[in-house]
């Protein structure tokens, strides 16, 4: 048997306004507002909407067979929830069907764990404070910030009481092993290992529509076929990819709503598959063996690491600062100040900042509000000086 398990990552940051030097401690005026609703409905319109009532009707065409899993971070969802309610309320009929699982991760989808675990399990319980509050569901299982994933987090997340957490597959952390398999993190106890195949995830994420590509046009039944041939050396398919992979990554005229409709049959047409949530999965699979990885691995770019954040000394200087304040923020117990700190940490600001080029580099321009990683340095570095700014005064006011 081979179990597909879909996993849709949503988010959007709060982008930020080019905030210029002349404004510090004249302006708490941070966020490009009209970018930031023009990109959300942008995505609703081609995205959310019209995906959210395709697995809906795949869900009941299928007799509750599909089943999908989302990750939605806390800051997409206060976005939708002030600008598109419609779209909360149809993650909600999700909810209903009890074929959709809702995952855990950090509420402004950060890189606390890498400064601050008190920082990292505070937003862990606001994100599923949240998640219980409009899906009415306990999350078990954790997706870190870009798929940041090695032992200790893994441990970490084993001691807030996680069943399973996800990582990507990659290559030089598996080498002869296969994704397609349930694993146990090193040194762990209870919690469980799902592994992204990324091969079968990027060919619908990134190449469906690129005919340069030898196995181009992608169809349903080409793709299960593909799955069949699992049958026999895995049990498990992990699916990951961003949910604007439908409709907005790959726009509509590609076929790529035609070939989602159409995959679910396809894959079913064979009884030795069927469809999982991670939740599931994680209770139906042994782990075949422990898996070590001690270093940190990502999604991101060829090097799977963290170099999308942290490759150059602009983006190494803007976190350690961000991170700095933290204690003279909450000393404020000002709510203002630490929401703004807090949207500050969005892993998006930091990858505007990146410096990589070639292929890599054209995916870190997608919705990059900047002309240059330069640009989004400085604009950060301004905007956390007149916060710096504020935490400050406020100390001042309340000691009077």
């Amino acid at each position: 048997m081979v179990s597909v398990c879909f996993y849709f990552q949503l988010h959007q940051p709060y982008r930020l306004r080019n905030y210029q030097v002349f404004e510090i401690g004249n302006s708490n005026h941070y966020y490009d507002n009209e970018k930031n609703l023009g990109i959300l409905n942008k995505i609703k319109n081609k995205c959310y909407t019209p995906t959210n009532k395709l697995i809906l009707d795949l869900i009941y065409k299928t007799n509750g067979e599909l089943k999908v899993s989302y990750s939605i971070t806390g800051i997409l969802l206060e976005q939708l929830s002030n600008n598109a309610p419609e779209v909360i309320q149809s993650f909600q009929d999700l909810a209903k069907t009890g074929c959709v699982e809702f995952l855990s991760e950090t509420y402004h989808h950060t890189l606390a764990y890498l400064y601050s675990k008190k920082e990292f399990k505070k937003q862990i319980f606001m994100h599923k404070k949240l998640i219980r509050k409009l899906f009415h569901k306990n999350p078990r299982v954790f997706r870190n910030t870009e798929l940041i994933y090695n032992n200790e987090i893994a441990s970490y997340i084993e001691s807030l009481g996680y069943k399973g957490i996800l990582a990507e597959g990659a290559d030089h952390i598996l080498q002869w092993r296969s994704p397609n398999f349930v694993y146990k993190p090193v040194n762990c106890n209870n919690i469980k290992l799902l592994l992204k195949n990324y091969r079968l995830s990027d060919d619908i994420a990134f190449r469906f529509s690129s005919k340069s590509w030898l196995e181009y046009p992608l169809t349903a039944p080409k793709f299960a076929q593909w799955i069949n041939a699992i049958n026999g050396n895995g049990n498990i398919v992990n699916l990951f990819m961003d949910y604007e992979t439908f409709g907005e990554h790959q726009w509509a005229d590609t076929g790529i709503f035609n070939f989602l409709e159409h995959l679910p049959s396809e894959i079913l047409k064979n009884p030795h598959n069927n469809f999982i949530t991670p939740s599931k999965a994680i209770r139906q699979y042994n782990a075949v063996s422990d898996l070590d990885i001690h270093s940190i691995i990502s999604w991101a770019d060829i090097e799977r690491d963290l170099s999308a954040w942290l490759g150059n000394d602009m983006q190494k200087f803007a976190l350690s600062k961000l991170y700095a304040l933290e204690k003279q923020v909450k000393k404020t117990k000002d709510r203002a100040i630490l929401e703004d700190w807090r949207k500050l940490q969005a892993s998006d600001l930091f990858y505007y900042m990146c410096t990589k080029w070639f292929n890599d580099g054209d995916v870190h321009k997608y919705f990059n509000p900047y002309n240059s990683p330069h640009e989004a340095f400085i604009a950060f570095m301004n905007i956390l000086e007149d916060l710096n700014l504020r935490t400050k005064t406020k100390k001042e006011v309340i000691v009077i």
